[in-house]
């Protein structure tokens, strides 16, 4: 089978634990083919007289003893393998999460956010289901079956045996038939399922966008189709399911019918005695569990072999970035270059950034400024290594991007992205995410930097004030203080700030820049703004337009020019001026 062969090597590495816990279940299989026998030798001491107090008190000894051990028996073996599958769940669960952590933008662009909880919350729980009841049913039933046929045939009659092994070849069928519709139903039935939970998600997200709008009635009738659709699909996985059961009943019924017709003849024409029917028929309700198990088995291998496929082939898909294999760990300088560097995004052919060509010294601070659009937080990515891009066109200290490992480049660099992550932890917790082990007076100072000292005052508990998910008790200014401070903390010997300034105030703004200034002295400071004021100060500032290079130079060099820089800086400077007055 498809999904045991795909976790084979899970498999061999807990062998150990399978192997006891298949050989308690191989001696359940034997012990439970003994009571049959007795009693059936029981019932014909009784027909023929011949039954003692010794004897019967001997039988019941023997019965009671079988039940204890088969008590015992059956609580190793289900420790043992449901142990072993709830460790498979448990590793799947940290290479998922694992192969999450290092995927790159575009893979999350690619895939939907509810399809990724779909297959950590529905599709790993269907495999972990497969690897300890499947593995159970298919040894169980398997062996079950085998053993107990052999001893009905060598025991009782062999032509009874075969006889009620007529309607097998319809079980087989219906549970091939019923298995390939089931798996290609469950499979649907997941997607759906990742369809649903991406649409709550997104409209958990943006639920004050949604009521702003006004389109609450909306998101819940599309709410409903997307349910809808789930719940189609599911009802089509039901059907399936729902047939198995009366299916293998209807086919156990016939072999009942077959054994107790047939076996009756047997005992009038005296070829077989009247315990040796009742034991067969007690053999027979054994199989009655290995049939049922058999279709239950089919049913559970389709669901975890698309749950597994799911799985499968999303830990299938590479990164677009990958390491050299001899990457460079130690990078001195912190020297940035790029020498006629062009980007094109994956899966696009427009390249967004054109010729991009600047020298920054270390200590120096770059500024990145043009319209909406120019390619401003481009570049920033890009610094980070995100993307895959062409080789000799970026240097760190001398060194391409390319050539320097993930750890040693990205330990070098704090980011502030445009968009303000926040976790639903304390503020403390939130500064000191890159660096756990600061101490109180560090993150306080960090936050001081950034300028959100005063704010904490507000805030009835301080640093262990709660923000909510994603930051949703705080205001847009409040957030990217908090994600400056994180950044700040860290004391990175490269900095970028990707419009980070943009949701406080002029003076705010002010203040935190001269914070930057003072505190970073000989370090590398990169900052994206759409407020010049932010970049004024900086030793380089480029001005990007549809991705190229249009102005180059200091503050003051850009003015003399009187390009888009020196006309933009004008009117904010008067925007500004005018603001002032009216305040």
């Amino acid at each position: 089978m498809y999904i045991l062969r795909e976790l084979s090597w899970f498999f061999r590495k807990h062998w150990k634990r399978y192997t006891v816990g298949i050989a308690f279940l191989f001696a359940i299989d034997v012990l439970m083919l003994w009571p049959p026998r007795l009693i059936g030798e029981t019932v014909d001491a009784i027909r023929n007289g011949s039954l003692t107090e010794s004897g019967l008190t001997k039988t019941l000894f023997i019965l009671l003893s079988l039940g204890v051990a088969l008590y015992v028996m059956r609580f190793v073996w289900r420790y043992l393998l449901n142990g072993g599958a709830l460790i498979l769940e448990r590793v799947l669960r940290e290479r998922l999460f694992g192969h999450l952590t290092r995927m790159t933008p575009s893979f999350y662009q690619r895939r939907r956010s509810g399809d990724l909880m779909a297959i950590a919350t529905n599709d790993i729980p269907a495999v972990e289901r497969t690897a300890s009841m499947g593995v159970l049913t298919l040894v169980d039933s398997l062996f079950m079956t085998l053993l107990t046929l052999g001893v009905m045939i060598v025991s009782i009659d062999w032509k009874l045996t075969l006889a009620a092994l007529v309607p097998m070849p319809f079980l087989a069928w219906s549970t091939a038939y019923y298995g390939r519709l089931l798996h290609e139903r469950f499979y649907l039935a997941q997607e759906a399922f990742g369809e649903m939970n991406d649409h709550v998600q997104q409209s958990v997200s943006g639920v004050r966008v949604m009521r702003a709008f006004v389109q609450e009635d909306q998101d819940v009738e599309a709410f409903r189709r997307v349910s809808e659709k789930t719940l189609e699909r599911n009802v089509n996985v039901s059907r399936i399911d729902a047939l198995f059961e009366p299916t293998i009943g209807i086919i156990i019924g016939f072999s009942f019918l077959i054994g107790l017709g047939y076996g009756t003849y047997l005992v009038f024409t005296s070829s077989i005695s009247l315990g040796d029917l009742v034991a067969f028929n007690l053999y027979l309700g054994l199989l009655i569990w290995p049939m049922f198990a058999f279709g239950w088995l089919i049913n559970v291998v389709q669901r975890g072999s698309a749950s597994l496929k799911r799985l499968t082939e999303m830990l299938a898909e590479e990164p677009d970035v990958h390491e050299t294999s001899h990457p460079v760990t130690e990078v001195g300088a912190n020297h940035i270059e790029a020498r006629h560097f062009t980007f094109t995004y994956p899966g696009t052919d427009k390249p967004v950034l054109h010729d991009i060509t600047f020298s920054l010294g270390e200590g120096e601070t770059l500024g990145i400024v043009g319209r909406t659009g120019s390619g401003k937080s481009t570049l920033c990515r890009t610094l980070l290594h995100q993307y895959r891009m062409e080789k000799d066109a970026l240097f760190f200290g001398g060194v391409p991007i390319e050539q320097i490992s993930f750890d040693s480049l990205r330990a070098k660099i704090g980011y502030v992205p445009q968009e303000h992550l926040l976790f639903s932890r304390t503020i403390a917790e939130n500064v000191a995410f890159g660096k756990p082990e600061a101490t109180e007076q560090e993150v306080m100072r960090a936050l001081e930097l950034a300028e959100m000292g005063r704010d904490l005052a507000q805030f009835g508990e301080g640093l262990e004030t709660m923000v909510g998910e994603k930051g949703v008790t705080l205001s847009g200014g409040q957030k990217q203080r908090i994600s400056i401070a994180r950044a700040l903390l860290m004391d990175a010997d490269i900095l970028i700030l990707d419009d980070s300034l943009s949701a406080v105030d002029a003076r705010t703004e002010e203040r935190i820049v001269h914070h930057l200034r003072q505190e970073r002295q000989g370090k590398t400071t990169i900052i994206t703004a759409h407020r010049l004021s932010a970049v004024q100060h900086a030793q380089l500032i480029l001005v990007l337009d549809e991705g190229r290079i249009v102005e180059r130079g200091t503050h003051e060099e850009l003015m003399k020019q009187g390009g888009w820089y020196a006309e933009q800086y004008r009117r904010q400077q008067m925007e500004q001026d005018v603001a002032a007055g009216q305040g």
